[in-house]
């Protein structure tokens, strides 16, 4: 039978689907031809009871990632989204800066608005609310959305509601972060397993198992995907990554050289930048993660 997908067609009904035999040979780079919040056109068989997924529409974005580490496939974690949200937790788990920054580097290369999820504020002491003024103070500035949050407080689920309102939102982050929480407490009723984090390594559980579009009740669809571990940047060569970086495109016109990397050259008003505090050094040290690491002059998707 093969690998089968749920389609929600024109008239609201959800119907299973195959992929047509050529279909599953193009795009061999990624893991999947098709991807959640891909528009797909559907034929039927000749005895009208078995659908297939004949082609897939041109897509306007998506979140795309490194499959796994020194792999040369590509994994589209969801297509045609108008925002993301990222939930970022301090504690249980703890997310750290390069895994938020890489995300919001492949929004930023695709177009889609990025909002900062700080999940489970009831958790925070002394110590977790100073990291969260700070990470306040690199993200608001440069335009990113930070929202503050708890799950047991209704006042935070209206808030999100409306910011979800009539779009298809992808939510991302680490596993134990919330999203399967952030998803019941906003659509009441829809019981998604949630799990505890833990306590050996301090990391949350993998539950979601496979990524799911869900229709939110006010209007719009929440984009949930299982939890991601570790985030490799795709398709974003090292001569283009610091435009994707809002910050540095505000200095990187005035280095000395016009193909300056930011990195050890004379003269880059980047790294004068950072020195003198008005570049965030944890930024700076995600980009230098990404450049050294997982950018690539060569993989073009």
């Amino acid at each position: 039978m093969g690998q089968t997908y749920n389609v929600l067609i024109e008239n609201g009904d959800v119907i299973t689907c195959t992929l047509k035999g050529n279909l599953r040979l193009k795009d061999i780079s990624t893991t999947s031809p098709v991807v959640v919040g891909d528009h797909v056109d559907v034929s039927d068989s000749e005895q009208g009871d078995d659908h297939s997924i004949a082609s897939v529409e041109p897509r306007k974005n998506y979140i795309i990632r490194q499959s796994k580490k020194l792999s040369k496939q590509f994994q589209i974690i969801a297509a045609n989204m108008d925002q993301v949200f990222i939930l970022v937790t301090l504690i249980h788990p703890k997310t750290h800066d390069t895994f938020v920054d890489r995300i919001l580097t492949t929004a930023e290369a695709y177009g889609i608005d990025a909002h900062l999820i700080f999940n489970k504020r009831d958790l925070y002491k002394e110590k977790e609310i100073e990291e969260l003024e700070e990470k306040l103070a690199i993200y608001d500035p440069i335009g990113y959305p930070c929202h503050v949050v708890s799950m047991l407080d209704d006042k935070y689920v209206s808030q999100l509601k409306k910011l979800c309102k009539g779009k298809v939102t992808l939510l991302c982050g680490m596993s134990g972060t919330g999203k399967s929480t952030m998803i019941n407490t906003m659509i009441p009723g829809l019981n998604r397993k949630t799990g505890a984090i833990s306590e050996a390594h301090l990391k949350g559980m993998h539950l979601t198992t496979f990524s799911e579009m869900i229709l939110i009740p006010e209007g719009g669809y929440i984009i949930d995907t299982p939890g991601i571990q570790e985030f490799g940047i795709a398709d974003i060569t090292k001569y283009d990554l610091s435009q994707y970086f809002r910050e540095m495109n505000v200095y990187r016109a005035n280095c000395k050289f016009s193909n300056c990397m930011h990195i050890n050259e004379p003269g880059c008003a980047v790294i004068k930048a950072v020195e003198e505090g008005e570049i965030a050094f944890s930024r700076y040290e995600s980009y230098l993660s990404i450049y050294n690491n997982e950018a690539s002059e060569e993989r073009r998707y």
